[in-house]
């Protein structure tokens, strides 16, 4: 006579999800993530997006390659017998090629103001330079209001020319006048970055931050909630343990992201070497692979947030609501990271998700000591390991749930 076991209210079915985990289902977060990948890779819409942002990448570095080339060129009408007129152009011609040539200038003798008159009308002229009524200084004529930079270089030949005309009045040179007026600049870090190129540089991160976190996360939020409402997880939940799926489904979008971040960074570095801003690469470099780690580290815990908004939502609807918190977040740190600076940019390299891009602008700037990245990193860890266990235990309480919005609280709670 054989007897039949008695299983108490639900102990078959932790019987069976026990087996589940020990009779192969181990390795399953493996398939989900290479699921993700391939699906995500193969995604038309994805390819043309990775397509279209590396050319925009390219043609924004070509176009200033195209910029840093060009040479501003302007013609000035000086009188005839104007000496000290034309003397003046040519020493503004001094002054455009010690600030790095990118400007070249011109004369253009004219018989009298009416000819000079014509030569603006006619395009054969920029401006023209001509003493003020009373011989009292100079006046810059344009058709219209003459170019702001074509003004800084005449402005500085006139006061060159002048001053020359002076000390050779006195009895005396320019160099005698100007004698110990010198400046020259000197820095004491010699691998500092300017401030300009540490906006550029933040400008380009938060960029980065924000394309990878929005366009990967919402396609995780995406794919959560499509086979939440197509009832597709119900069948993968008999095969897949709920804590697998979500691990496959972090690590496979985190690899992707990252992956398109790489690309993103790799056309930047690659492009920028024909710009006139290939010196600052070294220190770019050491700048984005902490970019990297940091945003390979942070992507997983936003992962798991952004798939928590996906098994909170039961229709591809109610995807606005569940991930609007989690976009204004990323939104946030966009917005803050590449416009701050000083204190608040120190204190934002040690807050979790913005010191993915606010240290390694630090170490870019120079304006960090070993160990603050490391300590940096170490929080962010701790930020990650704290969104993957509580998006984990708010994910297995709503995935299966249907019926509308599901609150995190309610989550948290059919999970406990």
């Amino acid at each position: 006579m054989t007897t039949t076991p008695t299983l108490q209210p639900g102990s078959d079915q932790r019987s069976q999800a026990a087996a589940d985990d020990t009779e192969g289902t181990r390795g399953a977060w493996l398939v989900v993530m290479r699921r993700e990948i391939v699906v995500r890779a193969l995604n038309k819409a994805f390819l043309v997006g990775l397509l279209v942002s590396v050319a925009i990448i390219a043609a924004l570095a070509a176009f200033f390659a195209w910029q840093g080339s060009q040479t501003d060129s302007f013609t000035v009408a000086v009188g005839e017998n104007d000496a000290a007129a034309t003397a003046s152009v040519t020493s503004a011609a001094s002054v455009a090629d010690a600030q790095g040539g990118g400007t070249e200038l011109t004369t253009l003798e004219v018989a009298d103001a009416d000819a000079a008159r014509t030569a603006l009308a006619d395009g054969d002229a920029d401006a023209w330079l001509h003493p003020a009524d009373g011989g009292d200084g100079w006046v810059l004529t344009g058709q219209g209001d003459p170019d702001g930079s074509l003004t800084q270089l005449v402005t500085a030949g006139v006061e060159q020319q002048n001053l020359e005309s002076n000390a050779e009045a006195a009895g005396t040179s320019v160099a005698e006048l100007t004698a110990g007026a010198s400046l020259t600049t000197d820095q004491i870090d010699g691998g500092a970055v300017d401030s300009q190129t540490l906006f550029f540089a933040s400008f380009a991160l938060a960029l980065l931050f924000f394309i990878g976190v929005i366009g990967a996360g919402q396609m995780i939020a995406g794919s959560v909630v499509e086979e939440k409402q197509s009832r597709l997880v119900e069948i993968m939940a008999t095969a897949v343990p709920l804590r697998q799926l979500l691990v496959g489904k972090i690590l496979g979008s985190s690899v992707v992201a990252l992956a398109q971040n790489v690309v993103f960074a790799g056309v930047g570095l690659v492009a920028l070497s024909f710009t006139p801003t290939s010196a600052i690469l070294p220190a770019l470099s050491a700048s984005l692979l902490w970019f990297v780690l940091f945003f390979a580290v942070g992507f997983l815990g936003l992962a798991a947030l952004y798939a928590v908004a996906g098994a909170l939502a039961s229709r591809a609807e109610d995807l606005q609501h569940t991930t609007t918190p989690m976009t204004m977040a990323v939104m946030g740190v966009y917005f803050m990271t590449f416009s701050a600076s000083g204190a608040f940019e120190t204190v934002l390299s040690y807050v979790p998700v913005a010191n993915v891009v606010s240290m390694p602008v630090r170490v870019l700037s120079g304006d960090t000591l070993w160990w603050e990245p490391i300590v940096s990193l170490l929080i962010l860890l701790a930020f990650t390991a704290v969104a993957v266990l509580v998006g984990e235990r708010a994910y297995r309480g709503a995935l299966l749930q249907t019926g509308g919005r599901i609150s995190w609280k309610r989550a948290l709670a059919a999970s406990a």
